[in-house]
């Protein structure tokens, strides 16, 4: 059973390509800058444990946030499904598939056989749109190939892996009540939403206070790595390449802020437009001096990539302040 008329929609994130399809499936067309705008999806954690190799540097929220703030935003109904059982998990899949349904999944991309390179990662996301007695047919990012194709065993392993941000066989399916809030509230709401969240984090490892920690941490990493050229080589290829759309997702929200400036007026949100203009670019430094410093393991590129993200720091603190500012859905200034 394959489902005809769905088709890929060309995003270079893991989430937001599988909303894509999901939301075109029902009549929605948004870019996937305003998918991961309207989502609230920009964010920053510093990652590190003890049980972990290397530390992580991530710029987005959790796996599934983005769907899931989207969903309440634009007043749609998702439909979501988690079991230990192998068996019902791909009845729960076949069942949407049949009625004409795509179906979104997390799942450890490290087991998909379309997949180059083999990392575990438990929060990658796929739409699935169809199946036969061998494969699963799925559409991931354009880096991974767009509409590809998986074994049913290959699937099976992906979603029972167990370990960090996994989920439990996780499928979802969307549906559209047909009674959406308006796009100019509802970009209100998302920036001013994902601005109080940025600026009031609830642990140091997040948000701004993230980025300043990752500033004084950056310095070390030198000696914090038993293969200090693979990991730092690895860091900076994921901020630049790894489905962020660059300089750590702050070009996709660069990208969504200068779309909302066409949907609502409001200087707070020019503002911030012009400040994330500017920060994007230094994101993309920073992944560069850490690259330098996998090629040299020369102290200086770290000293250099943590001096940015100092000053990014202070600087997204500023741009998220003034977002924070942009009038709330149904006020116009000075009411």
């Amino acid at each position: 059973m394959i489902i005809a008329e769905v088709s890929p929609a060309a995003g270079q994130h893991c989430e937001t390509t599988a909303l894509g399809v999901l939301l075109r499936h029902e009549g929605i067309d948004l870019s996937e800058p305003m998918r991961f705008g309207l989502g609230e999806g920009l964010g920053f954690v510093y990652w590190d444990a003890k049980n972990m190799d290397f530390p992580f540097l991530g710029g987005r929220t959790k796996p599934m946030a983005i769907t899931r703030t989207l969903v309440a935003r634009l007043g749609l109904t998702m439909r979501v499904e988690e079991t230990t059982s192998v068996r019902k998990a791909w009845r729960n899949v076949t069942a949407a598939i049949d009625a004409g349904r795509p179906v979104g999944l997390q799942l450890d991309s490290y087991h998909l056989d379309y997949f180059t390179t083999k990392v575990h990662f438990g929060g990658h996301v796929v739409a699935m749109y169809g199946y036969d007695d061998a494969h699963a047919y799925l559409i991931d990012t354009v880096q991974q190939g767009g509409a590809v194709r998986t074994t049913r065993t290959s699937l099976e392993l992906a979603r029972q892996e167990r370990g960090p941000m996994t989920a439990r066989n996780l499928s979802y399916t969307l549906a559209d009540g047909g009674n959406r809030p308006k796009l100019s509230d509802v970009v209100r709401a998302a920036i001013r939403g994902n601005a109080h969240d940025f600026l009031h984090p609830p642990i140091a490892n997040l948000g701004h206070r993230g980025i300043r920690k990752a500033a004084r941490q950056v310095p070390k990493w030198l000696t914090r790595s038993a293969d200090p050229c693979h990991d730092l080589a690895l860091a900076a290829s994921l901020m630049e390449r790894g489905g962020t759309g660059g300089a750590l997702f702050r070009t996709m929200y660069r990208d969504f802020l200068a779309e909302c400036c066409t949907v609502v007026d409001d200087d707070n949100l020019h503002r911030g437009h012009r400040m994330y203009d500017e920060i994007a670019p230094l994101w993309t430094e920073v992944s560069r001096h850490l690259a330098a410093a996998a090629e040299t393991t020369d102290e200086r590129h770290l000293a250099d990539a943590s001096a940015i993200l100092s000053d990014l720091a202070d600087r997204e603190h500023e741009a998220m302040q003034t977002l924070a500012g942009v009038h709330a859905p149904g006020r116009l200034a000075g009411t």
